[in-house]
């Protein structure tokens, strides 16, 4: 068997089949968990080209990815970032199942044909509240009208849409039964999702870090949520709520740890590929692209990512003041 042909699999018989792709580490928001306002972002020498992006892509897909999803940052303030999505999109169904989108919304009035076009059938789109004020300060940009828009118009396309909302204690956590049922009002499922400690922000996380289980807990009172067998292919547990009529998921990476089951990695817009979220190990991508044997040096490195694939993370809001658990944004990483 060639090598391109093996499956990728780590140390713990983990098949990985899902790949995160990260096309810039730049974006039009600047949300208070994610990002300083002062944020420092690559140079635009360090980040791969799209060729570069469709390179890795077409290399991952030779070893077993079924899955890619384009990720940021914003995936699109990226120049020409459709050339990329058109490329990927001619995979489907040639060893590519499926081509997601997570986006914050803010530009889909613009791309949300383009993007059903090319191929792609469900975007991921961040939504954290439906109040104008609240989301001006959570993002420190006052653009809800736009993202609203941007939702409607991915529906309009005919994408699914999944919401995903950053659950916070003392920001958000009054709105978030809203945000549910508004969701569902517009058939989009949604997920809620603990904070992560990634990155220097200007604000201390463990003032507002709401674990979910206290959500779920809260939620079950007013509803009733039934386990549901769904599957989207990462980390989100999910449940059916009977009373709206949707779908809802829960991401607890700190108080329900879901790593025996990972499928996935995340190659950044530099080319480092992170094997876990996190974790610090990584394989440089942009080093075996830019060799004098790219395609042999890729397959290389990504047998080396199996190997240092550790068989989880380890997050933890740690006490107040505390550095982060890494200092790595997860603007950098992608979603």
């Amino acid at each position: 068997m060639k090598a391109e042909t093996q499956p990728l699999i780590d140390n713990f018989d983990r098949q990985v089949s899902y790949l995160r792709l990260s096309v810039t580490d730049r974006c039009d928001l600047r949300c208070t968990y994610c990002m300083p306002e002062r944020m420092q972002f690559l140079p635009k020498a360090e980040v791969l080209s799209l060729e570069e992006l469709a390179q890795v892509s077409s290399g991952f897909i030779d070893r077993g990815i079924r899955k890619i999803r384009l990720t940021g940052g914003e995936p699109l303030v990226r120049r020409d970032v459709m050339q990329l999505v058109k490329v990927l999109g001619q995979k489907i169904g040639n060893g590519l199942d499926e081509l997601t989108l997570t986006t914050n919304g803010t530009r889909l009035t613009e791309f949300a044909d383009q993007i059903a076009g090319a191929g792609v059938m469900r975007v991921n789109i961040s939504l954290d509240t439906l109040d104008g004020d609240i989301f001006a300060r959570m993002t420190r940009r006052d653009c809800l009208p736009q993202v609203l828009a941007g939702i409607d118009a991915a529906r309009k396309a005919g994408l699914r849409v999944k919401l995903n909302t950053v659950a916070l204690k003392g920001v958000n956590e009054h709105e978030i039964p809203k945000l549910i049922a508004w969701a569902h009002s517009q058939d989009c499922d949604i997920t809620l999702i603990e904070t992560m400690p990634l990155g220097v922000v200007d604000e201390d996380r463990t003032e507002h870090y709401l674990p979910l289980p206290v959500v779920q807990d809260a939620l079950e009172k007013m509803w009733t949520l039934a386990p549901s067998s769904h599957s989207s292919g990462g980390p989100a547990r999910y449940f059916d709520i009977a009373q709206t009529g949707g779908r809802l998921g829960l991401i607890t990476p700190l108080t329900n740890n879901f790593c025996a089951s990972c499928n996935r990695v995340r190659v950044t817009a530099t080319g480092q590929l992170y094997p876990c979220l996190g974790g610090g190990e990584r394989v440089d991508l942009r080093a075996a692209l830019r060799s004098n044997d790219p395609r042999a040096k890729l397959d290389s490195a990504l047998d080396e990512a199996m190997r240092i694939k550790p068989e989880r993370h380890h997050f933890a809001i740690a006490a107040a003041g505390a550095e982060p658990a890494l200092a790595r944004h997860m603007s950098m990483t992608g979603g």
